[in-house]
């Protein structure tokens, strides 16, 4: 099995250009050893309620004595030539020579700091150094695709380069990941170590089925443990001593929410890029947490829903107002500064899957749903009950969930949907409502992710992926389509008279043999309806598309 479930972009001019190897020295020792004092004291407790409970069930068995081939003596017998009794003793030295134990000449042996200062050793490693810093070389016209994925049960979080004028993507490194990534987030803000904290970095938060929120440096490769963990804390438990240990446990058990940290799955994140510090999540536990990056702490807990949280959004310029979705069918915009205040609520007619602010008018903002269905509202507007919501208008976008959406943060207008009935729809959004511009079916799968390049220079890229484990980055400016609905916002194409082929960008994969079981069946499925759709207005390669002739 193979899927990606989440994506996110990184700006051009952000990531270093030549990322460092990751190096274990013994302040990293000690640091990697405090964040993980608290897993470790888990895994001791279970791994000793595990021992309890198997010498328990050994306690209530009766063994019987097991029967030897050989008896006692004739085993003594066959071993007694070789003297294990006195194996590891030490050879008695010879009169006037050096022992001939292992390493018996130790005394002897010189050390090097430095290869260069060693004079058997001839042959530099200057080349293959060059050749490796070459190859993690990231340039300042590249674009970072951050992409959870979950292979073969395994979750790690690929960090992928995409070279928009040489058609290439790549994955550059991962990173391992606890469980299964559900969001991904990208900050600028340096967190953990020890960092300049008023300069910018380039880090990403991730949450996954676990409560706690991994923080990751990117421009660290190979690295063995985050540099931020926001999550629960022991401080206070080892203060308090064994005695403690066995209330600690209970409170662990009990999974009840609280303001200090989540203790379910975390579904959203989103970092504030005016107050760079403060990172919001939340999570299945029904709470929204404000963090403090500084600190690595919860500074504040919020629980305005009666449900999980799936979606969380910051206002463009009122950057303290937080815009959040949930599974009560509800949205809201609430101050985070005043958390005792009346908080604006909207009603949908099913389980919210995404919140978003529109980049070009703030007070505005679209919430998909799970029927397929995408909502615009006016924030001044708010109604006076949730169920007496009236949205600008409403669109039903897929027939089944829209499980991606986005809004084009360069092109006013611009809408992607993406839905688990696996295609991608662009919108154009006039004075007059909605319109689809082209549908497309990607190859992704069903489609769990769909974002817009954060670049003017790659404005029309969009990165797709879904339950096939793929990314896909699909440059909307060579559709025809499109081209004709952004007309006086699209760049010139090279042969605007002529035929141009769309641009559609992913890693190049080795030849596998193996096939997933959803590859299987859409080879079936494909086989039956392949006449259907091989007759008159099908396109070449088998795309179907609005508006193009």
């Amino acid at each position: 099995m193979s899927m990606i479930t989440a994506t996110t972009w990184v700006p051009r001019g952000f990531a270093a250009p030549f990322p460092t190897r990751y190096e274990l020295n013994e302040d990293e020792f000690s640091r990697i050893a405090s964040l993980a004092k608290l897993q470790l004291k888990d895994a001791q407790e279970d791994l000793q309620d595990a021992r309890k409970g198997a010498d328990g069930a050994e306690g209530d068995r009766e063994t019987e004595p097991m029967t030897a081939s050989k008896s006692a003596g004739e085993v003594d017998d066959d071993l007694k030539e070789y003297d294990l009794d006195h194996y590891d003793e030490d050879d008695e030295e010879e009169e006037g020579g050096e022992g001939m134990g292992m390493f018996g000449n130790v005394k002897s042996l010189a050390f090097h700091e430095s290869n260069e200062d060693d004079p058997y050793i001839t042959m530099r490693e200057n080349g293959e150094d060059d050749d490796e810093r070459e190859e993690l070389q990231i340039l300042a016209t590249d674009n970072l695709v951050l992409a959870g994925k979950v292979e073969d049960e395994v979750a790690h979080l690929e960090v992928l380069v995409y070279e928009d004028e040489a058609d290439n993507l790549y994955v550059h490194h991962d990173i391992m990941l606890p469980a299964i990534p559900l969001c991904v987030e990208w900050l600028d803000f340096p967190v953990g170590k020890d960092v300049d904290k008023a300069s910018r970095g380039n880090f990403v938060a991730v949450g996954t089925f676990e409560p706690d929120i991994e923080i990751w440096d990117l421009d660290t490769v190979d690295c063995m443990y985050p540099n931020a963990i926001l999550g629960r804390q022991d401080d206070k438990a080892e203060a308090e001593g064994p005695k403690k240990d066995k209330k600690k446990k209970k409170r662990k058990k009990s999974r009840k929410a609280n303001d200090d940290y989540h203790v379910e799955a975390v579904l959203s994140l989103a970092g504030n890029r005016e107050h760079r510090n403060l990172l919001a999540s939340s999570s299945a536990d029904k709470t929204v947490k404000l963090w403090d990056l500084n600190t690595a702490k919860c500074a504040k807990s919020y629980s305005y829903h009666t449900d999980k949280v799936c979606s969380l959004a910051w206002h463009p310029r009122t950057t303290t107002v937080l815009l959040s979705g949930s599974y009560d069918r509800t949205v809201l915009a609430a101050d985070m500064r005043a958390p005792e205040a009346k908080v604006p609520r909207w009603g949908v007619e099913s389980d919210v899957e995404s919140v978003r602010w529109d980049p070009h008018d703030p007070n505005y903002f679209y919430i998909s749903t799970e029927s397929g269905v995408i909502h615009h509202h006016d924030a001044r507007l708010a109604p006076s009950l949730p169920e007496k919501s009236k949205p600008v208008w409403t669109l039903q976008a897929h027939d089944e969930s829209v499980s991606a959406f986005d809004i084009n943060p360069i092109i006013p207008g611009f809408l992607a949907t993406g839905s688990t009935d696996r295609t991608v729809k662009l919108w154009n959004v006039q004075a007059a409502g909605p319109s689809m511009v082209v549908s497309r079916e990607l190859g992704v799968g069903k489609v769990f992710s769909a974002n817009f390049a954060p670049d003017k220079e790659v404005g029309f890229r969009l990165a797709v992926a879904g339950s096939k484990g793929a990314v896909q980055i699909w440059d909307t400016s060579t559709n025809a389509a499109i081209r004709r609905a952004f007309a006086n916002r699209v760049a010139p194409v090279a042969g605007e008279g002529q035929e141009v082929r769309e641009r559609l960008v992913g890693v190049a994969e080795e030849d596998d043999s193996s096939q997933s079981e959803e590859e299987e069946e859409e080879e079936e499925e494909g086989g039956a309806a392949g006449e259907g759709r091989g007759g008159e207005g099908a396109a070449a390669d088998g795309w179907e598309s609005m508006e193009e002739d």
